[in-house]
């Protein structure tokens, strides 16, 4: 089993992404969380999750709740308002002047 290179991840929370590969492909959103261990990231509003919850005293119907899960980071793209599209790190580092 191969280990993520750390050293390529470069989001962090409040970024603006873009996928680009999967079943949410094209959509953008905000990076609520990044997971560095396992070279993972939930963004806002993309992956969602659905979760049958048990009928318990706080929730005697029980329900489905949905919540957002975590995808790969290689399949996400800093996203640029300024070219408004997904760019490469290299060119939005140079861009953005981090």
């Amino acid at each position: 089993m191969s280990k993520p290179k750390l050293n390529k991840v470069r989001f962090k929370k409040n970024d603006q992404v873009i996928v680009i590969a999967g079943k949410d492909k094209g959509k953008q959103g905000k990076v609520l969380e990044v997971d560095r261990d396992k070279g993972r990231i939930i963004i806002e509003g993309i992956n969602f999750m659905t979760n049958y919850d048990r009928p318990t005293q706080q929730n005697p119907k029980g329900g489905i709740s949905k919540k957002e899960g975590p995808i790969d980071i290689s399949n996400v793209l800093p996203y640029s308002e300024k070219a408004g599209k997904g760019i490469r790190v290299k060119k939005f580092a140079a861009e953005n002047k981090l």
